[in-house]
């Protein structure tokens, strides 16, 4: 069968999926597993359709040093066990920065471009292009498609792209790009399907997770998004702190002497969640916690996410629907009340038991705006935008449907 293969790398970790793509065009989701502990505690797991259990395997720390041997033996074992012709491979590139505002077929020239944006997103760029490098080192001849976070976004007016800089640097590619894309792409989609009625309207949409931002849409499309230059600005995030003075940044360095390198280690790895509350960036772990810093960061997480959702409203000229989507924003019924409660000047009210059930609509029948819970599926997305730019069905691409999506 034609599959096809996508790919999420993180720094220490690949989530990986299979999809089946049969005649009429559909995807179905075969495999979903994840390599992790990559250089720590390698494990291999993987399930099939109807979750049975593939694989579930350890491996000692040299034997998978590093995303690139983990890419390799992910490979093997697909090869060795499962019976599919790939097709080609699909995968999550945060940074497109501003050269790619779609997906495309990588090679040498464009995988050595996307390393010009190492910078921009660091915890993310590397980790990213590190599979891909593998496989085209290992089979040149498998079609690989990258998929850009950032490209949803760059239909922006000037207006919402552009800082208050001077314009050379615009030109130098210093633009608020917004991230979570895909993630967007894949709600706007779905929410068609499940408010048709607001769908083409109003709608801020909100990516609450480790890493956590919302987009601002009229009628699918991008309008403005909390994120800019990088996955550091708007909301507070598990390790990143959001919108900060960059004021305070400069201070840091010429005034306390710290090194740039290490005020970079403090913005993407101590701060956020894990920096207010001293605890932990799992909410999880905060909701459950009465400590004051727990209880500081769970509040602030809501504080700040209110008041980005009024400067998206502001953008959009008011808001039809909310949307919750990602970890947090799926499977927490308490911060999602909480911040509806902070949209309730714009007419929003919440169905407590629809919400403590988590169900699709959690919006009270006299709510002015419409709240919705849709998770997110950036795989299923990234596996769309493979197979239309490998079998030149870009066009067909909004109306495909899957088998697996509901």
């Amino acid at each position: 069968m034609d599959a096809i293969l996508v790919v999420n790398a993180g720094s220490s970790s690949i989530k990986f999926q299979i999809f089946g793509v049969y005649e009429n065009r559909t995807l179905k989701r075969l495999v979903k597993g994840q390599m992790d502990g990559i250089g720590t505690l390698p494990r291999l797991f993987a399930k099939g359709s109807g979750d049975s259990q593939l694989i579930d395997r350890t491996y000692e720390a040299p034997q998978v040093p590093n995303v690139g041997v983990a890419m390799l033996l992910v490979g093997d074992w697909l090869r060795t066990t499962q019976q599919f012709e790939l097709m080609a491979v699909g995968h999550r590139v945060v940074h497109g920065g501003p050269k790619y505002d779609r997906p495309v077929v990588v090679d040498e020239a464009a995988v050595a471009t996307l390393e010009q944006y190492l910078s921009l997103a660091p915890l993310h760029q590397p980790n990213n292009l590190a599979p891909i490098r593998s496989l085209l080192a290992r089979r040149p001849g498998l079609p690989q498609v990258a998929c850009f976070d950032t490209a949803f976004h760059r239909g922006h007016s000037p207006v919402a792209d552009r800082y208050a800089i001077p314009e050379r640097f615009y030109g130098e590619g210093i633009r608020r790009y917004g991230f979570h894309g895909l993630s967007y792409e894949y709600v706007a989609q779905r929410l068609r399907q499940v408010a048709p009625a607001v769908a083409s309207k109003r709608v801020i949409i909100a990516h609450l997770g480790s890493g956590a931002s919302m987009c601002a849409l009229i009628n699918g499309h991008s309008i403005e998004s909390t994120m800019g230059f990088t996955a550091l600005d708007g909301l507070p995030m598990g390790t990143r702190p959001g919108q900060i003075d960059p004021g305070v940044l400069l201070y840091l360095i010429n005034i306390k002497g710290i090194p740039a390198t290490s005020v970079e280690e403090l913005l993407y790895r101590e701060s956020g969640l894990k920096g207010l509350s001293g605890i932990s960036n799992d909410m999880r772990e905060l909701q459950s916690s009465d400590a004051p810093g727990a209880v500081l960061a769970v509040e602030h997480f809501v504080y700040r996410t209110g008041l980005n959702a009024g400067m998206l409203a502001a953008a959009i000229g008011g808001m039809d629907a909310f949307v919750f989507t990602a970890g947090i924003g799926e499977n927490s019924p308490v911060i999602r009340e909480k911040i509806v409660d902070k949209l309730s000047w714009l007419g929003a009210a919440i169905d407590p038991d629809a919400n403590g059930a988590g169900r699709e609509v959690i919006s009270r029948p006299d709510s002015r705006v419409g709240l919705y819970v849709v998770p997110t599926d950036e795989e299923l997305m990234i596996a769309r935008h493979t197979y239309s730019l490998i079998t030149g069905a870009a066009d067909e691409q909004r109306s495909q449907r899957s088998i697996d999506a509901p």
